[in-house]
């Protein structure tokens, strides 16, 4: 196939490379199928006019202008795979005529899910600061060491959130035999019913969990939503797991109440990051720290190539992309999670 009968893919895919989500044998594979155009984001409107022409696929979620998508007649597909949906294109636009928008952003809920098991099960048994007791020679045999200790087993367990990640949250704590109550406005309770959770509101979750997980997307209607009052609603001595992203909560007010003692608190995600060397979370006790990690597992990267790759595929033969996850017209101008910065 000459270079010319290949269809044409503009990769602007930052933070993520080519390298980190494409394995050795599948980029060979793209580069077999497509023309492939690397560009930095910030560089993509500069791109010539025939390139912008003849594009079918942009991997990638560069700001694009309405002046650049008019040029560009033969785009069947924006495969954002940073997987946070950003306000930099005209999204109306792109639904009007018929170009997808897709994100690989399911292939961090399991991996994510799993830390934050990991997470709530070391505040459960103080598994971090016994373990540094012992290196210290200040451990507590036994009993002794136990003093707080509580089981996950049967516990009542919210969930703030129930996307991709929250399934898969539910999917794990279910060999827990826990109740699970689920608060998801976005979601009709039937379908929660079917997953196997309780439906709930906020109150509830707040008032009745044991432990609860926060995964929710950040939206033009949740930014801030847990603040003090919603700390205070908590039982005393339960589990707080931030998961998804920092600005859901009023962070001063999240590490207010665990300084207080009022709850135990974990989180993979901050309102800066890197986080400030003399934030005052680096040392807050009761409190798990972790470097917006969670997800960051190579086997995920990896799996966005796969699925971008079996998407396009299906594309080309004029049928709908399936593995990716479609932008919705109705949601999609709400969402506001800040881009990441580190893979």
């Amino acid at each position: 196939m000459s270079l010319s009968a290949k269809p044409l893919l503009i990769c602007a895919p930052h933070p993520r490379t080519l390298d980190l989500i494409f394995s050795p044998a599948k980029r060979a594979i793209l580069f077999d199928k497509y023309e492939v155009v690397e560009v930095e984001p910030e560089d993509f409107d500069q791109l010539p006019d025939e390139t912008l022409g003849r594009a079918r696929y942009i991997v990638g979620q560069p700001p694009l202008s309405l002046q650049t998508l008019q040029k560009m007649p033969e785009l069947k597909c924006i495969m954002n795979v940073e997987s946070n949906l950003f306000d930099n294109m005209p999204y109306e636009y792109l639904f009007q005529t018929g170009v997808h928008v897709v994100t690989t952003g399911a292939v961090f809920a399991q991996p994510v899910a799993e830390m934050g098991l990991a997470m709530a099960l070391c505040l459960a048994r103080n598994v971090i600061d016994a373990d540094l007791d012992f290196r210290n020679g200040n451990e507590l045999w036994g009993r002794d060491g136990n003093a707080d200790a509580r089981l996950i087993s049967g516990a009542n367990i919210g969930i703030i959130g129930f996307g991709d990640l929250g399934r898969s949250l539910a999917r794990i704590l279910s060999g827990f035999q826990a109740e699970i109550s689920v608060f998801d406005p976005w979601l009709p309770p039937s379908m929660l019913e079917e997953q196997g959770v309780h439906p709930a509101t906020l109150d509830e979750v707040l008032s009745n969990s044991d432990y609860l997980f926060v995964v929710a997307s950040v939206t033009s209607e949740n930014r801030g939503l847990l603040n003090a009052q919603s700390f205070a609603k908590m039982k005393r001595g339960s589990a707080f797991i931030l998961l998804s992203r920092a600005d859901i909560v009023d962070f001063n007010d999240l590490m207010a109440a665990v300084s207080s003692g009022h709850i135990l608190a974990a989180s993979d995600v901050f309102p800066d990051e890197p986080l400030a060397p003399d934030h005052p979370a680096r040392k807050l006790k009761g409190f798990i720290r972790s470097a917006h990690r969670a997800g960051a597992l190579d086997q995920a990267f990896l799996k966005m190539g796969d699925m971008v790759l079996e998407d396009m595929e299906l594309m080309d033969q004029d049928l709908p992309p399936m593995r990716c996850k479609r932008a919705e017209r109705e949601t999609v101008s709400r969402m506001r999670s800040k881009p990441v910065l580190v893979n």
